[in-house]
């Protein structure tokens, strides 16, 4: 028998297997696809609460405690009295989608103070008070301390007559004995320092004050 008469395979057959094969993976690549993208794995990952771009930082020494804070998102100025706590700089305008605690943050002392800048702030006006149980009173006037950024100092600025108000109303509850001593001088700082970082914590949602100075201490 010749060649020519043997039977011809079909051409073909292969070509459909391999399309049938094609097929079936892109459908199957699809299916799989689709159900992780039902299950949330090409949908963008859920952050956390973001930082508050308001919160004030550490200022390394040497370093400007103005230039650390605009380097971290602050306009500057408008810290004037009254005027920060709707949004402006000094009040610490708290950002959406910004999570602070409801009693605000502390903002600790570094561990190595030697190097952070220590920004200091006087307060122009003294504090004039009658003392508890006698006709003496005290004029204090107040300097304040802190490593964190110029924002610190802004929301004093801006939140000055809270801070007088609660001052003069713990000196007027003081007797004239504990302020006449070393002992009760230090704690009388303590809970300035006290009172200034909890109406700071309210208003702007940070503490930041680490030390207060007496310029002037008088009792008549």
């Amino acid at each position: 028998m010749s060649d020519d008469a043997k039977p011809k395979k079909k051409k073909g057959g292969g070509m459909k297997m391999i399309l049938l094969i094609v097929i079936a993976m892109v459908v199957g690549g699809a299916g799989a696809a689709g159900g992780l993208y039902a299950a949330g794995f090409f949908s963008p990952k859920a952050e956390g609460p973001k930082e508050d771009p308001n919160k004030p930082v550490l200022v390394l020494a040497g370093e400007s405690a103005e230039e650390v804070a605009k380097a971290h998102g602050y306009a500057g100025g408008g810290g004037g009295e009254g005027g920060g706590h709707e949004g402006g700089s000094g009040g610490g305008h708290v950002a959406s989608g910004v999570h602070v605690p409801a009693k605000g943050i502390d903002l600790p002392t570094p561990a190595n103070p030697a190097a952070y800048q220590a920004t200091y702030f006087q307060l122009q006006t003294p504090f004039t008070s009658n003392m508890s149980d006698t006709d003496a009173f005290a004029q204090i006037s107040l300097a304040v301390s802190t490593y964190y950024d110029i924002r610190v100092v802004e929301a004093i600025k801006a939140h000055e007559t809270a801070i007088r108000s609660q001052v003069l109303m713990m000196l007027a509850e003081q007797p004239v004995e504990a302020l006449s001593t070393p002992q009760g001088k230090r704690a009388l700082q303590g809970k300035i320092k006290a009172i200034i970082n909890d109406i700071l914590k309210q208003k702007t949602g940070y503490g930041g004050v680490d030390n207060v100075y007496f310029t002037n201490f008088v009792i008549q």
